[in-house]
């Protein structure tokens, strides 16, 4: 038995217990009415099984064919979704690209790679929501949602970014006027910037090959924004605990200095969300595509 065969026959199969009616399926088909008939009778021979009852005023589906039936329609159904794929990947990418991302990680790494994407592709436009609240694909009507977090996350489709790094940063004018820290347990001397949280307390990890530290250490200043830690760290508030790339650019300039940089901290993964969907449109597949690229370069 042929599965080429049997792949044309599943056509003409389907269409006939879809309109009940040879005539109107060899219509739909292109096809003449004897060839209809020859294909199904074929099939059936082939099958060893009724599929069909025909009568002088209608066709009946028996029990046997209306199961056969349904894996038809499934198969079909993933044959026109594959066609579907093809045309939609050649096509060029078009329409509104919604894409919800945290405040500081979104207006730092995100928003240049979208800058990009808006110029290589006239006929896309993108609303950019900023923001560090949860965020539900169907309830918001987005297309693409950056998170960052420690573990994977809960939808079920979605694609690494990037590894997110903390360290300690503070002014270097701030650590003059104290000894030099050489170790994690020298850091309770010293008031820290942290982000806001139910408690003033935090206590800090640190890693160096099989060596592990917890250190309790107490803040003056909290905020929930990223910059305005940098910033207070900058105006030697204290030792502030930033993500790397959020203290990249004060490092580069000297504003401020990686407090202990031979010990590791925590590590925070980014990832990107998106909808289940048999394709992925033009323009959220190649704005995923770009993305990974930019934080693979960066």
């Amino acid at each position: 038995m042929s599965d080429v065969e049997n792949l044309h026959a599943m056509v003409v199969f389907a269409k006939v217990v879809e309109t009940r009616s040879f005539t109107d399926a060899a219509k739909a088909l292109g096809l003449s009415k004897s060839a209809v008939s020859k294909e199904i009778a074929a099939l059936e021979i082939r099958l060893g099984a009724k599929l069909l009852q025909r009568t002088t005023r209608r066709t009946e589906v028996t029990g046997v064919g209306m199961t056969w039936y349904q894996y038809c329609a499934r198969i079909l159904s993933e044959v026109k979704s594959a066609d579907l794929f093809i045309r939609q990947y050649h096509e060029e990418p078009t329409g509104s690209l919604r894409v919800v991302a945290p405040v500081t990680f979104g207006c730092q790494c995100i928003v240049p790679v979208l800058n990009q994407f808006v110029s290589a592709n006239l006929h896309v436009s993108v609303d950019l929501d900023l923001t560090d609240r949860p965020v539900n694909l169907l309830e918001d009507n987005v297309d693409v949602a950056i998170v960052i977090r420690r573990d994977l996350p809960e939808h079920d489709h979605y694609k690494p970014l990037v590894d997110i790094s903390w360290g300690l940063y503070a002014a270097p004018d701030y650590l003059a006027r104290f000894p030099t820290i050489g170790r994690p347990e020298e850091l309770t001397r010293h008031d820290f910037i942290l982000f806001r949280g139910p408690a003033h307390t935090l206590s800090l990890p640190f890693r160096r090959d099989k060596q592990r530290r917890n250190i309790d250490v107490r803040s003056r200043f909290r905020a929930n924004n990223s910059m305005a830690l940098v910033n207070s760290a900058v105006a030697q508030t204290g030792i502030a605990y930033l993500p790397d790339y959020v203290a990249q650019e004060a490092v580069k300039t000297g504003a401020l200095s990686r407090v202990l940089p031979e010990w590791e901290m925590d590590i925070y993964k980014s990832w990107m969300l998106y909808k289940h969907e048999s394709y992925i449109s033009p323009r959220v597949r190649l704005f995923i595509e770009a993305l990974q690229r930019a934080v693979r370069q960066d």
